[in-house]
């Protein structure tokens, strides 16, 4: 906990950088999700207590999922594959949109705190956005129309948008930040690439064969599992909800 605190402290403005995005991609989701409730004829709230307490039950699942990552020989071992989003992909299609980029967030705290950062939040940073880039449209896609091939299509639209968008990430942002944080030249990170795979000779070949291939095995694994469990125990999490709301009101 106190390694937490004091790699905020180090690093407060980049800090400050991430709850700001964090807050752009909430009222995103926000927007997005009013509009579907509109459309559907839904009077909830986007964020009712029983969510809130859902969101902070899934966001600490994702976060213990976090902590249990693990490297695969197709890159270097810094890439790390982990199921953490798969939490908040059920939550995103159980709650909404909004629901789902939170548990993104709590889980990064969640993390944190267990963890702390290695990376000055900038690790962490990404693996927000990239998280949200599987769980964001698809939920959205599901949201606006609740069906079995709706959730199929907006697992596939959230793995193709995340696998680019990571790939694309990693190649303008992230892996020359780490470059720069750690001293480490671009080279030498290429290298670890080249001696994986020969066809790696820049960093456009890196993040094709390296990462591309890992966000698109997270994706499709995570979203083979939501479709597997989801609908089964579905009614088991909106009872929980529900029952937790009517125990509030009877207060």
């Amino acid at each position: 906990m106190n390694g937490f605190f004091t790699a905020v402290k180090e690093n407060a403005s980049f800090v400050g950088v991430c709850l700001v995005t964090v807050l752009a991609i909430t009222l995103i989701a926000y927007g997005i999700e009013k509009a579907a409730k509109r459309k559907n004829g839904d009077k909830d709230r986007v964020l009712a207590t029983r969510k809130i307490v859902m969101i902070g039950m899934f966001g600490a699942i994702s976060g213990i999922l976090y902590c249990f990552d693990f490297a695969l020989p197709i890159a270097p071992n810094f890439y790390k594959l982990d199921f953490s989003e798969l939490p908040a992909l059920i939550a995103g299609f159980a709650f909404g949109p909004v629901a789902g980029v939170l548990v993104e967030f709590v889980k990064q705290v969640v993390k944190l705190m267990i963890k702390s950062t290695s990376t000055a939040f900038v690790g962490d940073l990404a693996n927000y956005l990239i998280g949200c880039m599987l769980v964001l449209p698809a939920s959205v896609i599901y949201r606006f129309n609740k069906s079995k091939r709706s959730a199929l299509i907006g697992c596939a639209v959230g793995t193709i948008v995340m696998t680019i968008f990571g790939t694309w990430f990693n190649a303008v942002y992230l892996l020359p930040t780490f470059a720069r944080l750690f001293g480490m030249p671009l080279d030498v990170i290429l290298g670890m690439g080249a001696a994986i795979n020969p066809a790696v000779t820049n960093i456009t070949t890196f993040v094709i064969m390296m990462v591309a291939p890992i966000n698109l095995i997270k994706g499709i694994g995570i979203s083979a599992l939501t479709m597997l469990i989801y609908k089964k125990i579905s009614p088991i999490i909106k009872y929980g909800a529900s029952a937790q709301e009517s125990v509030r009101a009877s207060q």
